[in-house]
């Protein structure tokens, strides 16, 4: 039997990437899936299958889709908030405006909030769960991404505070990606798999795989975690020669 059968999920930013192999993931498991994405030009909807345009970072938007959904499939079981934007700073910490710094909390970690909580009274109703994508960057940095960090960061915290309020009716758990080839893998060069533990940089169905277990009945005793999923790279000891 499909471990997902029978459930409706909603992922945000399932247009591409990450969330994309999420979504289809989802569907071979037997989900109907909502896609929430900025990027959706109009709400479309076929088998087991709807797009809708959202912007998470706003509230009324949130609130609209998430009602679309309900309207479209009937009931709601799984929420993964994958919705995010990269820093649109790269200079030092001291040139980060705040208006930069905003746009990236609004949608990062603002708009997984914004989703669960609109989400949660339906949630409630069929005894749910909520993965939300975190980042290895909530554990170590590079230099000049202190907003993109931040957020992740919060995002782990967001994860363990809504599983202690929400449990017993809904689980939450939090998935933080490493370095992801969401792009051709042909043009990854050899260092840049063998510096991974594993030999590879991972792959989209790597995170995709992790997600449907814990949106499925096994993962049943698991809230208020975050697991890395990177192909042992925060795990590595790396000193400068």
């Amino acid at each position: 039997m499909k471990r997902l059968a029978g459930k409706v999920a909603i992922v945000t930013g399932g247009g591409g990437g990450i969330g994309k192999g999420i979504v289809e993931r989802f569907r071979e498991e037997g989900a109907c899936v909502a896609v929430l994405d900025r990027k959706a030009t109009r709400s479309r909807a076929k088998s087991r299958l709807h797009f809708l345009s959202c912007d998470v970072s706003d509230e009324a938007q949130v609130a609209l889709a998430i009602a679309a959904v309900v309207e479209w499939a009937g009931r709601l079981d799984i929420v993964v908030n994958n919705a995010a934007i990269a820093d649109p700073h790269s200079g030092p910490p001291e040139d980060l405006g705040l208006q930069d710094w905003q746009r990236v909390i609004d949608t990062n970690l603002t708009g997984p909030f914004l989703v669960a909580k609109h989400a949660i009274p339906h949630l409630r109703r069929h005894k749910g769960t909520i993965i939300n994508l975190s980042s290895t960057r909530a554990l170590m940095s590079e230099p000049d991404t202190l907003a993109y960090a931040a957020a992740k960061g919060g995002i782990t915290a967001l994860t363990h505070a809504l599983a202690i309020s929400l449990g017993p009716d809904i689980r939450v758990n939090a998935i933080a990606p490493g370095w992801i080839a969401t792009g051709p893998v042909k043009k990854l060069r050899k260092l840049d798999h063998e510096q991974h533990p594993v030999g590879r940089v991972g792959r989209p169905d790597d995170v995709a795989g992790l997600a449907v277990y814990l949106a499925s009945p096994e993962a049943g005793f698991i809230t208020g975690q975050c697991f890395v999923i990177d192909g042992g790279m925060t795990r590595k000891m790396i000193y400068a020669e």
